[in-house]
């Protein structure tokens, strides 16, 4: 049975959204066209033909939505801010229409008693920014420290909780390594390039906030991944190593260390000779945080070679991340699987918390995002039973409560994600919500899990079920 001390009195209860995800409304108030506009647009990108329009129609329901979060007893909201929606070309002239919006979103927020938690970026970069070249371009770092600065004169007077980037791994190599991702590019040297970028521009924009002399609490949300080898030998030990550099520590090191991996530099000698690393560029990227985000969803398992494994275990081919030997894969383990066919696995939740609370000098730790896509379907009775939902957040967050128990200074959880909404290439055929999304109507429906992450919010223990 539960008690009530699960979780720390003050532990910060919450949900996330991205902005192209749920906004709709993408030529409407002044906002420009971004990278995720044009390749929704390109026929094959994204399943089914779909785009960010209506999404969840956010952009006109806002105060409905805030008044949902009010019922699921949420202490904070993290939102993300449409850049194209501030700087329509993402340089030069300020949209007005835009920065009133996220003052209408942020005053009702505040008036409801829910902290705003404000992500920067979170992959919609102005089209014409990526036709002058993108994030493997130096310059859009700079853009960027420019957005920030205009985003936190406007807001930093109420907003306090900034996160610069989300998750630049994705960015970088579903991006512009494997196409998977807007802008849909497949370039490995233009990758690594932005990735660099992506951590500059976090540094840079860490500075533009603290200029504001305002209150601030700056960070990154960093999908740090689980990696493991498939088997006990030397070889897999390897592989997995490789697969850590390009997707774990040649983002962490320099956020936290003010390097790059030695071993990640040579992996990839062959790919680039990291030119774009400019001195001072580190000092820049280390700056320090007050906090660092952590999204996490699945464990990932890697083997030095598919030979003599059942092919249905097999998920990923040769190269399968930057870096990787030619037969080296990844492996599913055979357990149960959300609708994005990622594995269940909450162990990976307590190993991701407690392997950055030792890397991250004891700053402030948050879950920023954690949960997943099941088929859900609304009864008769108009309810949502996604008893799987409901386990799947259960066991991570018991996982969490270990890794706090065990000293990890976790302070908080966000929930992925408040809404169903448009999952990136997926389009609508993915829900990750707490509330279900009726996209023709756009009917909001609070499914099971939203009323059971609401009971432990307001009671900081888990529910009976």
């Amino acid at each position: 049975m539960s008690n009530r001390n699960d979780f720390p009195e003050g532990f910060l209860w919450g949900a996330a959204t991205a902005s192209f995800q749920i906004e709709g409304a993408t030529t409407e108030g002044g906002r420009g066209p971004s990278i995720w506009d044009t390749f929704a647009k390109t026929p094959g990108k994204v399943l089914g033909g779909d785009t960010g329009d209506p999404a969840d129609d956010h952009y006109h329901r806002y105060a409905d939505d805030v008044a949902l979060m009010s019922q699921l007893n949420l202490g904070a909201y993290r939102f993300s801010i449409a850049w194209p929606r501030i700087i329509p070309e993402g340089t030069g002239a300020v949209n007005q229409e835009g920065i009133d919006f996220y003052d209408r979103l942020v005053d009702t927020l505040l008036a409801a008693g829910i902290q705003p938690w404000a992500t920067l970026y979170h992959w919609d970069l102005p089209q014409p920014l990526e036709d002058a070249g993108g994030w493997p371009h130096r310059d859009t770092a700079y853009r960027f420290r420019d957005y920030a600065q205009v985003v936190a004169d406007a807001l930093g007077d109420r907003v306090s909780n900034w996160m610069t980037v989300n998750e630049p791994w994705c960015s970088a190599f579903l991006g512009y390594q494997n196409g998977h991702h807007a802008p849909g590019h497949k370039d490995d040297a233009a990758a690594l390039a932005a990735a660099h970028h992506l951590l500059l521009g976090h540094g840079l924009a860490t500075e533009a906030i603290r200029s504001t002399g305002r209150p601030a609490r700056v960070g990154l949300a960093h999908n740090q991944a689980v990696i493991r080898p498939h088997g006990p030998s030397a070889a897999d030990a390897r592989a997995a190593r490789r697969a850590d550099g390009v997707r774990n520590r040649i983002f962490t090191d320099p956020l936290l260390k003010g390097r790059y991996p030695a071993d990640v530099i040579e992996d990839l000698a062959h790919i680039s000779d990291f030119s774009f690393l400019v001195d001072g560029d580190l000092e820049i990227t280390s700056a320090p945080m007050d906090f660092l985000g952590i999204n996490y969803y699945t464990p990932e398992f890697v083997a030095a070679s598919a030979k003599g494994l059942d092919p249905a275990l097999v998920s990923g081919e040769g190269g399968a991340w930057l870096g990787a030997e030619p037969e080296e894969v990844h492996v599913s383990q055979g357990l149960p699987v959300t609708h994005m066919g990622w594995e269940i696995d909450p162990t990976g939740m307590y190993d991701v918390i407690m392997r950055l609370a030792g890397e991250s000098g004891g700053i402030d730790l948050y879950v920023t995002e954690n949960g997943c896509a099941f088929e859900d379907t609304v009864t008769e009775d108009g309810e949502v039973n996604d008893t799987e939902r409901i386990a799947y957040y259960e066991g991570h967050l018991r996982a969490a409560k270990e890794a706090v128990e065990a000293g990890a200074p976790l302070r908080g959880y966000f929930a992925w994600s408040l809404l169903d909404n448009f999952e990136w290439a997926w389009g609508y055929s993915r829900r990750f919500g707490l509330v279900h999304v009726d996209y023709e109507t756009q009917k909001r429906t609070v499914k099971d899990s939203g009323h059971w992450y609401a009971e432990l919010a307001k009671t900081g223990s888990f529910p009976q079920r």
